[in-house]
Formats: structure tokens, C-alpha cells, sequence
């Protein structure tokens, strides 16, 4: 797959599927929803057709296993699955295949079994390379498994993404950025960054329920991400996703009990991005007080730049005293760059390395 270009993913979920026990945060089952059989050959064609009509020209494509540990299926279930994801790929129809899966899973008898299949990428719930982490979370394998999983894979050729979490049982200060470091040194091809949130059904609700663990809120989850976002951007490893999918059962409130879950999260924190950088650039200016100041962005950046129920504004207003400030698209600039009063254009991430501290 070329690099930059985002891929027509169709999901299938696999709840549960394969995880040799229940983690102190998990409940895939709230997370997707997911009620059908997935092991119904019948369903999953059906499923992967739907996409398909809403793929458009959208390239290249690819059938994603998410939700449980695909490699610790049985061999025959791994077949089943493959198989018929490997049809669609024999008929032009879809360019190739990942799933994710536990750091533990991996080894090459495993990866043996599935180099047949046009498998592409494979995604490692890591989660946290602090082992009293790890083991507080009842995951069950340590940041060894991890750094041995990721030498495997990518002696494989397979492109890896590493997921990780923030917001765990034992966290300390330190210890978000001490994940995306040590993750950042295994140089993946990409990662994911989840808040954690109380499920219901988790082990971690009951641990709530008794005083014994309490979440990020929702600020606070928001900025730890931005830091640890610019620290991968400043190792140049993109970032595919921050904060869990969006779904009707989660935007039900049905299964989250507390938490730092919000359907825009991603959003959220590109706004913080843009506030961070307008703020510094602002700060440098001496001609605002009181006065009009307009800033021109690329036109997909407008929201983030004015941020959800317009905060961006209301806080940049009142920290500078400005009367006015508004907020133009202007196409000729690059989405990484910002243009105050048509006289001052900044990058975005001018501060990165400094905010990744």
C-alpha cells in the first residue's frame, strides 16, 4: 500500500474471539455491538458486500478482523475467515487483509499458517509497555511479548500497527509518554491511542463501583493525547485514530459508566492543536488588543480551528481581549498551515517538539 493513502476498510467484528480471558477494561461487546453470528460464512459475505456498495472509487480496500485476538482463534476458524476474505481479494474486488490481534499470539507457526493470504497489516494491542501496567490490566503478556511480536512481523514483511492505551490501572504521570516512547523505538508503521473508559460488564466497573480506580476526565484525556500525538508526529509515525469508534451503543450511554468517551475525541484534539498554536502565534503579535483578527486556515481545518460549540473562539477572545475574531477558508494555504491578518503564517506543529516534552 502506498504511503499516505488511506484505505476503504470494511470492519468485521469479532468480539471476545479469541482472548484467552477478560481484561480489566474490555467488553468488546458494548464497544461494537455486535449480536450476529460471525462465524456464519452467510452473514460475513453479506456484510462485506454491503461496503462494497458504498465503496465508490475508493482504493485501495481492505477486510479488517477487529474486536478479538484474530491469531488466537482456532487454526480452523483462521482458515474460515481468511478464506473467504481471500475470495473477494482472488475477484479484484478487495486489494488485501488485516486484523489485529494480541502481542502473544504471534509466532511462526502462527504466521506460518496464514502466509498464503494477502494479509497486509497486523495490528498489536499493546496497550502499555510498563509491565505492573500490563499486569494490573490482567492482560496477560508483557512488553517482551510486544518488542518480540513486532521483530517477527516486520522480518515478515507485514506492515504493523501498534495500539496503546492511556488512562490505565497503575499509571503513573510518566507513563503514557514512557508507552509511546518505547513504542516509537519499535518504529511501527502506524498506531491507534484509546482512552480508557469504564464498560459496563468490565472488571473495571466493579473496581469503579468500589473506589478503586478512577478515570482520566475528559479534558484531561483530550490533552494527554495531543502530547503524546505531536511526539509520534515529531517521530514521523502516523497516528490512524484516537479515541474509540463511534457507535449508536456507545453514543447511547447504554455501556459507558464513566469515562473520557466523546464521538468527536479526534476532534477534539486537532481543536487543542490549533489553540496551542494560535495562542503562541497571537502571543507574538502586539497590535490585537481590543482590535478584529481574522484567521485564514485550509478549509478543511475550519472546525477544528473554532472547535466544538465554538470554544477555540470564545477562549482565544477572552485570553487576548480581542472584540473579534473570525475565522475564513482560504484554499491556496496547506492544511498544516494558519495565516493571521494576512500578514503571519504559521505551521501548525511549529511547536511540536516543544509540546512533545
Amino acid at each position: 500500500m502506498k504511503k499516505g493513502i488511506k484505505p476503504f476498510i470494511i470492519p468485521i467484528f469479532i468480539p471476545h474471539a479469541g482472548c484467552p480471558h477478560q481484561c480489566a477494561f474490555c467488553n468488546q461487546k458494548a464497544i461494537t455491538g455486535t449480536k450476529e453470528n460471525i462465524f456464519s460464512a452467510d452473514y460475513i459475505f453479506q456484510h462485506i458486500k454491503n461496503f462494497l456498495n458504498y465503496k465508490g472509487q475508493r482504493n485501495p480496500s481492505q477486510i479488517s478482523f477487529f474486536g478479538g485476538t484474530f491469531l488466537g482463534l482456532p487454526a480452523e476458524k483462521i482458515i474460515f475467515l481468511l478464506d473467504i476474505a481471500q475470495e473477494f481479494v482472488r475477484s479484484g474486488q478487495i486489494d488485501n487483509i488485516r486484523f489485529s490481534t494480541r502481542p502473544d499470539s504471534i509466532d511462526s507457526r502462527r504466521l506460518d499458517m496464514i502466509s498464503g493470504y494477502s494479509v497486509s497489516d497486523i495490528e498489536i494491542g499493546a496497550q502499555s509497555m510498563e509491565n505492573h501496567v500490563l499486569n494490573l490490566s490482567n492482560r496477560g503478556h508483557s512488553v517482551q511479548d510486544t518488542e518480540s511480536a513486532v521483530t517477527l512481523l516486520k522480518k515478515r514483511g507485514y506492515r504493523v500497527g501498534l495500539q496503546m492505551m492511556i488512562g490505565l490501572p497503575g499509571e503513573t504521570a510518566d507513563s503514557p509518554l514512557i508507552t509511546a516512547t518505547r513504542i516509537a523505538n519499535l518504529a511501527p508503521d502506524y498506531v491507534r491511542i484509546y482512552p480508557t473508559v469504564v464498560l459496563k460488564g468490565s472488571p473495571l466497573a466493579l473496581w469503579l463501583q468500589k473506589g478503586h480506580y478512577q478515570p482520566l476526565h475528559l479534558d484531561e484525556a483530550v490533552t494527554l493525547t495531543k502530547r503524546i500525538y505531536l511526539f509520534f508526529k515529531s517521530r514521523q509515525i502516523p497516528v490512524i485514530r484516537m479515541g474509540l469508534q463511534a457507535s449508536s451503543e456507545l453514543d447511547s450511554k447504554k455501556s459507558i459508566l464513566a469515562g473520557p468517551y466523546h464521538p468527536a475525541f479526534g476532534h477534539m484534539v486537532f481543536s487543542e492543536i490549533f489553540l496551542d498554536t494560535v495562542s503562541m502565534a497571537i502571543d507574538t503579535l502586539s497590535d490585537v488588543e481590543g482590535q478584529t483578527v481574522e484567521i485564514n486556515v485550509h478549509p478543511k481545518n475550519i472546525s477544528k480551528m473554532r472547535g466544538l460549540t465554538n470554544k477555540n473562539i470564545f477562549l482565544l477572545t477572552r485570553r487576548f481581549n480581542i472584540q473579534k475574531l473570525k475565522v475564513t477558508a482560504e484554499s491556496s494555504l496547506s492544511p498544516e498551515s494558519i495565516l493571521i491578518n494576512r500578514r503571519h503564517t504559521y505551521n501548525i506543529f511549529f511547536d511540536i517538539n516543544e509540546s512533545a516534552q
